[in-house]
């Protein structure tokens, strides 16, 4: 589908704000024209990354979501770290969590690259690899200034590529 097409479904569907999203957008030629081109048409745009490649580049009216994969995601070694320092304050960092070693090394990055306070930080446990309610049990015992969310699209459409 041409940016073009994708633009014009975009406009069908009536809507405000527009994710994009899915395996790694960024690795796609035309995600940073399609990304400018919602921009222009008026559109509320946010980008979702696995944060392995860089978003230095990125229109500075999209919000920027960085996934930050965790020791238990096995691809720890992917994390592009600088892209922090092209994060604005609207931005958010997303880690998705494994289990109690996960959260530990969570809070040291966040320590580390002194998050907190600067961008939003998202903790989300990883589906049916923990559970919800322990990991927001430990981030109010902690009193972490996180935002807790779920993996909503796993809970509506279940693990399916393409949903």
């Amino acid at each position: 589908m041409s940016i073009d097409e994708i633009a014009h479904r975009v406009t069908e569907y009536g809507v405000k704000h527009v994710t994009i999203t899915g395996g790694e957008p960024l690795a796609q030629k035309s995600c940073h024209d399609l990304m400018s081109r919602l921009c222009d048409a008026g559109h509320e745009v946010s980008l979702e990354t696995s944060g392995a490649m860089s978003v230095a580049d990125i229109d500075s009216r999209v919000v920027k979501v960085i996934d930050i994969k965790t020791p238990g995601s096995g691809e720890v070694e992917k994390n592009l770290y600088e892209n922090f320092k092209y994060l604005d304050v609207d931005d958010q960092i997303k880690f998705v969590i494994c289990n109690e070693e996960d959260y530990a090394w969570c809070k040291g990055i966040i320590d580390q690259y002194q998050l907190s306070g600067r961008y939003q930080v998202l903790f989300s446990p990883s589906h049916e690899e923990l559970d919800a309610g322990l990991l927001a049990d430990w981030i109010l015992r902690d009193k972490l200034s996180v935002r807790f969310q779920i993996q909503l699209h796993k809970y509506l459409w279940g693990n399916v590529p393409g949903r």
